[in-house]
């Protein structure tokens, strides 16, 4: 009976040691700037060897300190950290995460913005799910200082360099003559 208890007590104490030792440490702001520090290299390019594990450090900042004023910026650098990566469905998580918990803060439209232009139309080359994203951005967001943008990349979907250059130059030479 003695060594059953002994073992039953030596078992449950090795449990709860592996419990407590699983328990991921709650992130602060400074694990923040700690993690966002290591992300450029010297000549600022992104160091591709720490982005992924920084934005997910970010992610579970988020996850942690769901609440936390700056809970939505973490987010959308994460979400910026694989557009850089091309990770468009990481991308694409991520920013339908933003929208959802954080619909109100100033990262929101900034995320459709950079769906539409960088993962949709860049990466992926889909004018439909792009026009989706600044058409939202447009609706959702009118007070948005990204609106005009939005309506201007609308605009030029699909188009070569060469073909929204002309139409620039177009537009600059129409504004010259008055022929508007």
């Amino acid at each position: 009976m003695k060594n059953t208890l002994k073992l039953t007590f030596c078992f449950l104490l090795a449990f709860g040691m592996m419990a407590c030792g699983n328990k991921e440490q709650k992130l602060t702001q400074d694990d923040m700037r700690k993690a966002e520090a290591t992300l450029l290299n010297e000549d600022r390019s992104m160091n591709l060897d720490v982005a992924p594990k920084v934005a997910e450090t970010y992610c579970q900042f988020v996850e942690q300190n769901p609440d936390d004023a700056s809970a939505p910026l973490w987010l959308f650098h994460a979400m910026e950290i694989n557009v850089q990566l091309k990770n468009a469905e990481k991308s694409a998580e991520l920013c339908d995460k933003l929208l959802a918990k954080y619909p109100q803060s100033e990262w929101a439209p900034r995320s459709l913005f950079l769906m539409g232009s960088f993962v949709y139309n860049d990466q992926l080359n889909d004018t439909a799910q792009a026009h989706a994203a600044f058409q939202r951005l447009i609706d959702t967001y009118p007070d948005s200082d990204l609106v005009d943008d939005a309506k201007k990349s609308i605009e030029y979907l699909g188009l070569t360099p060469d073909e929204i250059m002309t139409m620039f130059m177009m537009s600059q030479f129409k504004g010259e003559d008055g022929d508007e």
